[in-house]
């Protein structure tokens, strides 16, 4: 048993590292919006968007492991340029401005426990991130982030620890409600956004490609692919999805409990979403300085394993679309154009910082921003996945061709519906 855990564990790779950066600040501050301005009514999210991520990122990650790799090469190789600059454009805009809240996120955790000013701090976490991404290997720097995401166990664990009106939980979890009007249309796209996000198509269907030369499975440019190895693909990439909204589904709840119900309908700074996490440490004296530890810790772990995704997935969209070399593993020297890309997208997140926008209300935006600029990118992964042309024995099955579909209608009636009600 212990053997089959450990063989398990082994076998996690690109899909629970996106799994866990979907968690990101913009994940956390999005949750903790919805559940403390709407109570239990947005729970369903969690357990209606599992399947439409899951198959999502499982075609993602088939496309890489099929072709030998990154999305933006693929389109390049079979669509017009406008179609290829159009998405790449896309995933760097929508990165860069997912980096900057994200950066601003850290600096606001971080003031919560430590007397530092917030440019300091944000400029102290920008500076930290590039030289560990640049310098060190990412895998080696992914495995020590991976614990501190242990700190999104609060959440779970704080659900249970409270009283708890289950029956109106477990209904409002299977039975969706919905509300047409523009305050919950933005939420909700936001949360869309922010489970299903455009850097976690390019990061996995990359990562996917470099798995497959750690392993000596690309051979004159052809991978050669093994059932073992697809099923295992298939493994992580649900493990992680699995697990991801599992922790979505928590955040929700405990902002609903504990915010909603004391009547906290905004979050609208780190203090506010801290807060939710109090009841967890009520028997200590100073319950409202550990939840505010535990908040930052999280926020923190998850920040700095997020942004070099969301920096690395933008720069391998962009280095495949103008033939650079790229990879997070090769070294500084030989991949110029790749490390220039991760580093001037994370500085202009940085800038995003100076000019007066409030980091939790940023992150909100970029969650919902995600939720637009993903339906056209959904729309060219449902056709690349389901290609027999260019993924060959690898296209996709009815079942992930009709959830991937369905995937790029909800996404769009959801941005559109925003809208609609905006303009209203």
């Amino acid at each position: 048993m212990i053997r089959k855990i450990k063989s398990f564990f082994k076998s996690l790779g690109p899909g629970i590292i996106t799994g866990a950066a979907d968690d990101d600040p913009a994940g956390t501050a999005t949750y903790s919006q919805a559940g403390a301005q709407f109570g239990y009514g947005q729970l369903w999210t969690a357990v209606f968007l599992l399947p439409f991520m899951a198959a999502v990122q499982e075609a993602c990650a088939r496309i890489g492991a099929a072709t030998g790799k990154g999305l933006a090469e693929i389109i390049k190789e079979n669509y017009n340029k406008k179609i290829l600059y159009g998405a790449v454009i896309l995933v760097v805009l929508a990165n860069t401005i997912n980096i900057g809240a994200d950066i601003g996120a850290l600096g606001a955790a971080a003031n919560l426990i430590l007397p530092i000013s917030f440019p300091v701090l944000i400029l102290g976490f920008t500076a930290l991130i590039l030289i560990l991404e640049v310098f060190i290997s990412y895998r080696a720097y992914a495995k020590f982030l991976k614990w501190l995401t242990l700190a999104l166990l609060a959440y779970p664990l704080t659900v249970f620890l409270m009283d708890q009106p289950w029956g109106e939980i477990l209904r409002t979890t299977f039975v969706p409600n919905i509300e047409f009007n523009f305050a919950f249309l933005f939420i909700i796209t936001g949360v869309f956004g922010t489970t299903i996000s455009p850097y976690m198509f390019f990061w996995q269907a990359s990562e996917e490609v470099e798995e497959e030369r750690e392993h000596k499975l690309i051979h004159h440019g052809e991978p050669r692919l093994t059932k073992r190895f697809m099923k295992l693909l298939r493994l992580d990439n649900f493990s992680g999805m699995f697990f991801s909204q599992i922790a979505a589904w928590s955040i929700l709840v405990v902002a609903a409990t504990v915010l909603h119900g004391n009547g906290i309908t905004n979050v609208s700074t780190a203090a506010d979403a801290a807060r939710a996490l109090e009841p967890l440490v009520q028997t200590f004296a100073n319950a409202g300085f550990l939840a505010k530890l535990i908040f930052a810790a999280g926020i923190i772990g998850l920040g700095l394993l997020a942004i070099p995704v969301l920096s690395a997935s933008a720069s391998y969209a962009l280095s495949e679309a103008m033939n650079w070399k790229e990879g997070l593993n090769r070294k500084f020297k030989k991949a110029h154009g790749f490390y220039g890309v991760i580093t001037i997208a994370t500085l202009i997140g940085l800038t995003i910082n100076f000019i007066g926008i409030d980091p939790i209300q940023a992150l909100i935006f970029a969650a919902v921003f995600n939720g637009v600029a993903a339906v056209p990118l959904l729309f060219l992964i449902a056709k690349i996945s389901a290609n027999k042309k260019i993924m060959g024995e690898w296209s996709g099955g009815p079942l992930s061709r009709t959830l991937v579909w369905m995937t790029f209608g909800i996404m769009s009636i959801a941005a559109a519906a925003m809208f609609y009600a905006l303009l209203r």
